[in-house]
Order: C-alpha cells, then sequence, then structure tokens
C-alpha cells in the first residue's frame, strides 16, 4: 500500500511536471523572444552549470535557510512553550506578538542591514523573522489544547516535568511546528532572494540576478529553477520528518 501510494504520488509530480513544460514551451513559440528561452534550452544551460561556483551559491543558500530555520525553532519553542504552559506569560507576552506579528518583515530589512550589516546575520535574521512569530502562535496554541488529563495521567505514576515535556508537549507541539515550517518555508525562500541580491557575491539570488544583468536569460531560468528545485528538496525533507516523527497521529 505504502508503495502504490509513493509511486502515484510520483507519477502526479512528473504528470505536473510534462504539464508546466508543455504550457512553458507553448508560451515560447508564442512569445518568441529571447527573453524566454525554450524548456531545452534552460536545461542545456542548467547541464552546464555543475562545478565549484554553483555548489557554492547553493550552499551559502542552504546554509542561511538552515541557519534561519534553527534560530526561529529555538527561540519559537521556547517562548511558544512558556506561553501555552504559564497564563501568566501568554498574558504578558501574547500582546507584543499580535502587534509585532502583521509587521510586514521584508519591510526590516533595511533595519537589519543598518544594525547588523550586509553580512551574513541580516539575511539569516529576515528567515528567522519570517517562521518565529507563526511558530510562536502555533506551538502556544499547540500546547494550550492538551487536555490537562493528560498530564494527570504521567503524574499518576510520578512521571517528573522532563518526562511530562518529552512524551506530552513535544510531540504535541512538534506537529504544529512542522505544518507551520511547511507553510512558512516558501515565503522564507522568496525572502532569502531577496535578501541575496545585495552585499553578497554567493547565494543563488545573486546568482539569478547575476545572470540577468549579463542578458544570459538561459543561465538565469536554469538559477531559477535550481533554487525551486532546492525549496522542493526541502518540502520533502519536511513532509520525511512529518513521516518520521508523527507516525501516531494515523
Amino acid at each position: 500500500m505504502v508503495n502504490k501510494r509513493r509511486i502515484n504520488y510520483i507519477f502526479r509530480i512528473l504528470l505536473v511536471f510534462l504539464g508546466m513544460n508543455a504550457v512553458w514551451y507553448a508560451a515560447y513559440l508564442l512569445v518568441h523572444h529571447p527573453m524566454l528561452p525554450s524548456p531545452l534550452e534552460v536545461y542545456q544551460a542548467m547541464g552546464q552549470l555543475g562545478g565549484r561556483d554553483i555548489v557554492l551559491n547553493v550552499g551559502y543558500s542552504l546554509m542561511r535557510i538552515f541557519a534561519g530555520v534553527l534560530l526561529a525553532l529555538v527561540v519559537g519553542l521556547m517562548i511558544g512553550l512558556l506561553m501555552g504552559r504559564s497564563a501568566l506569560w501568554n498574558k504578558l507576552l501574547d500582546p507584543v506578538v499580535y502587534l509585532t506579528y502583521p509587521v510586514p518583515k521584508i519591510a526590516l530589512l533595511p533595519v537589519a542591514m543598518l544594525f547588523f550589516g550586509l553580512g551574513e546575520t541580516s539575511k539569516i535574521l529576515m528567515i528567522m523573522l519570517i517562521l518565529l512569530f507563526q511558530i510562536i502562535i502555533s506551538v502556544r496554541d499547540g500546547v494550550k489544547a492538551i487536555p490537562a488529563s493528560t498530564y494527570d495521567v504521567l503524574t499518576s505514576i510520578g512521571a517528573g516535568a522532563g518526562q511530562k515535556f518529552w512524551h506530552i508537549t513535544l510531540p504535541g507541539a512538534l506537529s504544529v511546528i512542522l505544518s507551520t515550517i511547511r507553510i512558512s518555508l516558501g515565503t522564507a525562500i522568496s525572502v532569502l532572494f531577496f535578501t541575496e541580491i545585495y552585499g553578497t557575491e554567493h547565494g543563488m539570488g545573486f546568482f539569478i540576478m547575476d545572470a540577468w544583468l549579463r542578458l544570459d536569460y538561459p543561465q538565469m531560468y536554469a538559477g531559477i529553477l535550481l533554487f525551486s528545485l532546492v525549496g522542493f528538496v526541502l518540502f520533502l525533507l519536511v513532509d520525511l520528518l512529518d513521516y518520521r516523527f508523527m507516525k501516531w497521529r494515523t
């Protein structure tokens, strides 16, 4: 049954891939302009991307994504757990979270660059901010939704605070954390592209914009496809973690 589901999933992905390429090729025939190369030209350009430079660009982008996600998880998990388990802290921090959450995070990029410069810190900070508030709210709501009777069961057998955390609180929070990361990852990648345009010589955002400035459209689209592929792999990784650690839900 599992293998059949996987085969169906792969088949759907291939079907969508072929459909998108068909639409792309039709648009290429209609536009017939260098700014929109054919799929074949772009895939040929992708085949020529191998080497140290592209590995370096992808590596820098992945490093920024992982660092931002890790920071958001650590800070968001701590604050979310605190708000979820303590009514007092929830009352104190709830207004702060709800007042700062609606602020467009990309609008804070100039502020981040003023305080932290054009280096890695400002880029990682922007990714963290995209995820942070959603993780805080999701973890808090996930923890508050755990029935008190669930903790009473472990209390009755003499379980300590640490055991309650590992066996009840963390599994309850992990489910919503993975869902939040899955939803926010696309936005985080978009923000990363924007931040990599400024003050850096490495990263997929820099690579794509550099190709655009050189009017190398096949390489530009190849970079966009590669960046999309990186995002797709990250989505699959989150799904894999969800399948690995959330089996108890089914």
